[in-house]
């Protein structure tokens, strides 16, 4: 047990349900299946053969198989239902895995003629290999609880002469269980240093309990799995959603304070733009100045005789660089030509003709121009 959540959490996932069964309770047979048959042929295969060699039918057998892609045979085990009792069967309901002790090495990397020993209370098994992938024979002694090592060793001897020649030799001195696995696509069996990655895909082959019963198990876990992750889901986005209501309500207390802090600085803005709004009007009023006999000289200096200034206006309301001039003329035609002389000055930025009203040949008009800033200066004073 854990002593704080934080060692809880650093132990990971628990290790997987997995029932071994005892080996001496199978009986096994390599069974020859067709090159590149699909898994549901395969099973069609295992379940042909196992009614002919068994005695009794499928529905009275706990029976599984192990194969491999390209494999010339899949290894087939099967045990008489009744010589499991109702206790047994029952202490089945929550594992994910059920199978014969010996199935837990199928999932190890041997070389050919490789036998691997198991050694368990209740007997030894010696599994071997003639080639690589998959195994060839499973031989099971059963020995006494209270029996020596060297009754052990006797019957070590025996399993390895019986079950043909062996090149390597492996001895598993204890039981193979379970581990937390990395990854939900293996198993993971270890005793000691040894140890044996059993990939899930060959978990509902190697599994004994009915297959009608396994296969709706496999389908209730798929949709629970399904539910899992949609409530982990739901949980994330609810988490989302909280994190962005704090974010929103921590944003409006910092906007409360914002517009607090400027609430306060307000004033003291408002005097800072008084003061330049101030210093800049003292500034043009001080640097900047009405300079109406200038612009008049200006527009005189291209006016036509026919045309007769009887109004100047001049006022900093409107600008210091516009001028608005009331003018007669005694020849109408001469308005226009007069405006296009203007617009030809590089002073005047802008001239409009405004009012124009025409009697015969006389027009009275409103001549509003605005001048460019740098070409009005102040004319120079006369000395005496």
């Amino acid at each position: 047990m854990c002593a704080s959540p934080l060692g809880f959490l650093r132990a990971g996932p628990p290790p997987p349900n997995v029932a071994l069964l005892p080996d001496a309770l199978f009986f096994t047979r390599p069974v020859p299946i067709a090159a590149g048959a699909t898994p549901a042929e395969t099973a069609a295969q295992v379940e042909l053969a196992l009614e002919a060699v068994s005695p009794f039918p499928l529905a009275q057998l706990y029976y599984g198989w192990f194969t491999a892609p390209g494999a010339e045979h899949a290894f087939v085990f099967a045990a008489y239902r009744r010589r499991f009792t109702v206790d047994q069967t029952a202490a089945w309901g929550g594992a994910e895995l059920v199978m014969p002790g010996f199935a837990a090495v199928l999932g190890t990397s041997v070389e050919p003629a490789t036998t691997i020993v198991l050694a368990a209370p209740e007997g030894v098994t010696a599994v071997h290999w003639e080639t690589p992938r998959v195994p060839s024979a499973v031989l099971c002694r059963p020995v006494e609880p209270d029996a020596t090592d060297e009754d052990r060793a006797r019957v070590r001897g025996e399993l390895l002469r019986a079950i043909g020649e062996s090149k390597t030799v492996i001895d598993v001195a204890a039981p193979l269980t379970p581990e937390p696995a990395k990854s939900d696509r293996e198993v993971v069996f270890r005793s000691g240093d040894f140890i044996s990655r059993l990939p899930i895909a060959a978990g509902a082959a190697l599994d004994v309990r009915d297959k009608g019963e396994l296969a709706a198990f496999r389908r209730a876990r798929q949709r629970d799995v399904l539910l899992w992750r949609v409530m982990l889901g739901c949980a994330a986005a609810l988490l989302l959603l909280a994190v962005g209501e704090f974010a929103l309500l921590g944003g409006k207390a910092w906007q409360k304070v914002r517009v607090a802090k400027l609430n306060a600085q307000k004033p003291l803005v408002d005097k800072i733009k008084n003061s330049d709004a101030l210093a800049r009007r003292i500034d043009e009023l001080a640097t900047k100045r009405l300079l109406p006999f200038e612009m008049i000289t200006i527009l005189d200096g291209g006016r036509p005789g026919e045309i007769t200034f009887t109004r100047v206006v001049a006022s900093t309301q409107t600008g210091i660089y516009m001028l608005t001039v009331d003018a007669t003329a005694t020849n109408a035609g001469q308005v226009s030509v007069y405006r296009s002389a203007l617009e030809k000055l590089p002073s005047c930025e802008k001239v409009e003709i405004r009012n124009l009203q025409t009697r015969g040949d006389t027009a009275t008009f409103t001549l509003v121009v605005t001048f460019k800033p740098e070409a009005i200066a102040p004319a120079q004073s006369i000395s005496a």
